[in-house]
């Protein structure tokens, strides 16, 4: 996983700083979008988060959903664990495709802001194992940092000192799904409120 964790970059690796920073950014709201538009819950969806962090979004997501999400930090599953235990299972450690096809079937599962810190290789292994965990029928969500045409000149510069150093365009993101699913679909939004773009794709088949 390619991650610059030095310097300024190191204090987001605490969960409290990581959560302050990420509601600067506009995170609530847009936690609020990607649980409406995205994740879509309905009652009983069985979720997995890859990925996971302190799992914040969890706050926004109904009661009745069943939820397991995986992080290698274990501050952020620390957090995780205090904030919500009774709403989930969390482990600290990386998914293996041993095991995710041992794992009760999912009817998504996601990745905000994971393929942005990984190589091409080691994202298309990520598509495949997130794939091995999903119900049939069910999906893969990612979200990321992307560069765009006609990207406001600020959110561009504030993406290029992301702590992932694999940020892509649209094509590049599409091209870790291709061959490993049938049905690939994304949009690109610009946020306004401290300029900043998107890459969101739901994967299937």
């Amino acid at each position: 996983m390619a991650q610059v964790t030095s310097g300024v970059r190191a204090v987001l690796s605490h969960p409290a700083v990581y959560e302050a920073f990420q509601r600067i950014m506009g995170a609530t709201r847009g936690r609020e979008r990607i649980v409406r538009d995205l994740i879509r819950p309905f009652p009983g969806m069985r979720i997995l988060d890859l990925g996971c962090g302190p799992a914040e979004i969890l706050d926004f997501l109904p009661q009745d959903v069943a939820y397991t999400g995986y992080d290698m930090s274990a501050e952020y599953i620390a957090a995780a664990n205090a904030k919500f235990g009774a709403r989930g299972t969390f482990c600290c450690r990386l998914l293996e495709q041993a095991e995710a096809v041992t794992l009760e079937p999912f009817d998504l599962v996601m990745g905000i802001g994971v393929l942005h810190h990984l190589d091409d290789g080691t994202a298309r292994q990520f598509m495949t194992l997130a794939k091995a965990a999903l119900k049939p029928g069910g999906r893969v969500l990612t979200l990321d940092a992307c560069y765009a045409p006609n990207q406001n000149p600020i959110a561009r510069f504030i993406i290029s000192k992301d702590r992932g150093q694999h940020v892509r365009n649209e094509a590049g993101y599409r091209k870790l799904a291709e061959g490993i699913f049938t049905g690939i679909a994304g949009t690109v939004r610009h946020q306004a409120w401290i300029p900043y773009t998107h890459w969101s794709m739901e994967c299937s088949g």
